[in-house]
C-alpha cells in the first residue's frame, strides 16, 4: 500500500484551508436525478477527553490512556447510510447520460458479490448498508462527491466518539446505566439478530439515531491499540493514518453485541475473518462477506477543500 501524502490528506480532512460555504445548520441534501435524500446535522467542535471514561469497569486497554483532544466542526450524518442510498451507488445506469454514453465523471463501482453481504439481513430500503469494507464506503463518497459537488467521507475515530458522547463524560451518552441502552440502540438483548430500519429509537443529544448499535460503523482510521498512547494533551484532529489494508477501526457496536460493546469509548478492530467465505481470488476490495453487522456514516467538514485537494485525498485513500 503506497504511502499517503499527509499535507493533502490533512487538508481534507480537517479544512485547513478555505472557508466555510454554507451555514452551519442541519440540512437535507438531495442527489439529483433521484429521490434520494438524507440528513446532516451539525457537530460543533471543541475539545474533550478521549477514552474510557473514569470508574468505566468494562474499559479496555486499547481506549486508555485518556488524553485531552480538539476536534473540528463538521456535519454528520443523522442516519446510518441505507441500502436505497448505496444502492444508487452500485446501479451503473445511474450515470449514462441521454446519449446513452457514460458519464466521464464516474468512478468505479462495486463488482456483483458472490454472495448476499447482509445474510439475508439486509436488502430493504431503510436498512443500513452492511457487508461493504472501508474502501467501499470511501468509494460511495467518492462518488457522492462526483453527484453532488460536496465533499463527504467517513469519520475518524476521535470525531466519531466526540459526535457520540455529545459533550457527555459517562460510558453512555445518557449516562452509565446499560439498562437504558434499550431506548436508543439495538443491540443483542433487543436486536433479535437481525438488521433494523434506520431512526427507530431516540438520537442523542446531538440528533445523531442509532449510533450505538444497529451496525458498527467504518472510521477513517487504521486500528493501533495503543493510539492515545500516541496522542499528546492538546492535540487537534488527529487520527489514526493508514499503512496497511488490515487492521482498520469501527465503532458503536451493532445489534449482535453486547451493551458493553456500545460505549462511546469502545473499539472495534476489522480483522481477515470478516472476508473469510468470499471465493474471489483475490479476495474483493469491496466485500467483506461475513461482517452483515458493519456500515458506515458520513461526515462533512465544516470547511470544504478545493476540488484539487479533494481528487488527492480520494487517490491517495484508495489508489
Amino acid at each position: 500500500m503506497k504511502l499517503l501524502n499527509t499535507t493533502i490528506v490533512l487538508a481534507c480532512l480537517f479544512s485547513i484551508k478555505g472557508m466555510a460555504q454554507t451555514e452551519f445548520k442541519p440540512y437535507t441534501q438531495a442527489i439529483e436525478g433521484t429521490d434520494v435524500t438524507f440528513s446532516m446535522v451539525p457537530i460543533e467542535g471543541g475539545t474533550y477527553v478521549v477514552g474510557a471514561s473514569e470508574g468505566d469497569m468494562n474499559k479496555n486497554d486499547d481506549e486508555l490512556p485518556n488524553k485531552k483532544v480538539e476536534v473540528s466542526s463538521f456535519w454528520m450524518g443523522a442516519f446510518e447510510v441505507t441500502h436505497k442510498e448505496f444502492l444508487l451507488f452500485t446501479d451503473a445506469t445511474r450515470d449514462i447520460l441521454g446519449d446513452g454514453n457514460v458519464n466521464p465523471e464516474v468512478i468505479s463501482r462495486p463488482s456483483s458479490p458472490y454472495e448476499d453481504p447482509s445474510k439475508g439481513l439486509g436488502g430493504e430500503d431503510m436498512k443500513p448498508t452492511v457487508g461493504l469494507t472501508q474502501y467501499s464506503a470511501l468509494s460511495y463518497c467518492r462518488w457522492l462527491y462526483k453527484r453532488t459537488g460536496i465533499f463527504y467521507r467517513i469519520p475518524t475515530e476521535l470525531e466519531w466518539e466526540f459526535a457520540a458522547r455529545a459533550g457527555t463524560t459517562t460510558p453512555y451518552f445518557f449516562g452509565k446505566d446499560p439498562a437504558e441502552l434499550e431506548k436508543y440502540a439495538w443491540f443483542d438483548a433487543n436486536g433479535e439478530d437481525r438488521l433494523h430500519e434506520v431512526g427507530q429509537k431516540e438520537p442523542n443529544p446531538n440528533g445523531l439515531y442509532d449510533i450505538y448499535g444497529n451496525v458498527a460503523e467504518w472510521c477513517l482510521d487504521q486500528y493501533y491499540a495503543d493510539f492515545y498512547a500516541t496522542l499528546k494533551d492538546g492535540e487537534k484532529d488527529a487520527w489514526g493514518m493508514p499503512d496497511a489494508l488490515n487492521p482498520r477501526s469501527v465503532r458503536g457496536g451493532s445489534f449482535l453485541d453486547a451493551a458493553k460493546d456500545c460505549r462511546s469509548s469502545s473499539r472495534v478492530t476489522s480483522t481477515d475473518e470478516w472476508k473469510a467465505r468470499d471465493p474471489q481470488l483475490p479476495q474483493s476490495f469491496w466485500w467483506n462477506t461475513d461482517s452483515e453487522f458493519v456500515g458506515f456514516r458520513l461526515v462533512r467538514p465544516l470547511v470544504q477543500p478545493s476540488k484539487e485537494e479533494i481528487e488527492l485525498f480520494f487517490s491517495s485513500m484508495l489508489e
